[in-house]
This record gives structure tokens, sequence and C-alpha cells, in this order.
């Protein structure tokens, strides 16, 4: 946090104008339809539908030199992340954390600026501890929600994504290319208001764009197949 003030020449204060927030970290323009204010420090952001839509997220932040993690996902490349924006350079990943995935995330919100992780499962004192380590430490805790662990209780904001469109086969030839999807935030505070967005998630070679929410993914006919 910052305290601002103005002081006269003696020393005294003469203007306080009390503690002011870290600014927030910034996010692709293709985002700011649902995140307007970005990534505000201290704020918990959860994610569900798309690992995609949570690299995208991260992306602009770590490009202009935010420290990264990703804990709990064992599957996702380096190449996936670089795609989004992500500086491998200023990224830890802990695919596996075991027991201590707690130890491990409250650690990690101590030192970088925004720690995403998969919860195994969601303990409500887990939770509660690391959303206000995240709150003090001004980090942003993004944590990655499905089925398994079910929704993250007093999220600042949620983000979704809902199932899309592949287009790039034509007619029985070619390969996906890229996939238009809503995306829609809500929370609460700031973020009351629901918002939502149609983008291209990934768009046609790699990364995140925005897309007419009018406009149809060209895709190849439905085929009916017998039996």
């Amino acid at each position: 946090m910052l305290d601002v003030a103005i002081r006269k020449a003696d020393g005294t204060t003469a203007v306080d104008l009390g503690s002011r927030a870290a600014p927030p970290l910034p996010v692709h323009p293709a985002l700011a339809e649902v995140l307007p204010s970005g990534l505000r420090r201290g704020s918990t952001v959860a994610v569900s539908g798309s690992i995609s839509l949570l690299l995208a997220t991260l992306g602009a932040a770590s490009a202009r030199g935010a420290w990264c993690a990703l804990v709990g996902f064992p599957r996702i490349s380096a190449e996936a992340a670089a795609e989004y924006g992500i500086d491998l350079s200023r990224l830890a990943i802990i695919p596996a954390p075991g027991t201590s995935w707690t130890t491990a995330v409250g650690a990690l919100l101590d030192a970088l600026d925004v720690v995403a992780a998969r919860p195994p499962r969601l303990v409500p004192g887990d939770v509660r501890r690391l959303t206000a380590r995240a709150r003090t430490r001004e980090a942003v805790l993004m944590p990655f929600v499905d089925r398994r662990s079910g929704e993250w209780p007093g999220a600042d904001v949620r983000l979704r994504v809902e199932a899309g469109q592949w287009s790039g086969i034509g007619d029985g030839t070619g390969r996906l290319r890229a996939r238009r999807v809503e995306v829609h935030a809500d929370g609460r505070g700031q973020a009351a208001r629901p918002r939502s967005a149609t983008l291209w998630l990934p768009c046609d070679g790699g990364g995140i764009a925005p897309a007419e929410p009018a406009a149809r993914a060209p895709m190849a006919p439905v085929i009916e197949l017998a039996g």
C-alpha cells in the first residue's frame, strides 16, 4: 500500500490522502470488456471452463514484468503459455505439490505477483487463509475451479467460458485453427455487474483476440452418420 500526503515545509501534514492501493496489473485488450480495471492486486479471480482463458488472463501482466506461478497444472506446456504472452523467464511451475498444495500456494503469494492454482479440493479454512494472504500481500490469487473442486467461495471476480465453436475444417480437410467463445464475468464489489465478451480463444495463429458477436465462425457442414 502507498501512503500519500502533502506536507508543509516544517514537516506537518497539510493534506493526507490516506492509503492508496498499488495499481492493478494489466490484461490483454481483448479482455478489457470483462476485466475493465485489469487484475486488482489483493483480489481473488476464479476461472472456470478453460485453461486457455486462465493463461490469456495472465499474459499481459507477465509480459509487463509480473512474476507468475502455475500450481497443480501438470499438462500445461511452455509453448502454450508463451502463445498467450507469458514470459517463461518469470514463470514458476509446480505441477504436483501433493498434500502441500495450500503451503505451496501461500508461500508463492508471499513472493510473486500472480499465483494461478488448481486446487485438488476446497477446504473452507484453506480458502479463507489463501484469500486473506493474497489480500495482505497485494498478490492476485487465480484459482482454476471445476467440478472436482467446486466454486471458490467469495471470489472477487468469476470468469467462465461457455462452450464455443471451432473453425478451420473445410469439406473434410483442414485443421482446427480458432475457437470462438463467450466469456462471462461477475463477482462482488466493482465486479458485481455481469459482463460478457465474444473472443477467439485461441485465435488463428495462437493467442487471444476479440470476435464480432454477430459473426459466425466458418464451420464444416454437419454430416449425419448412420447408426
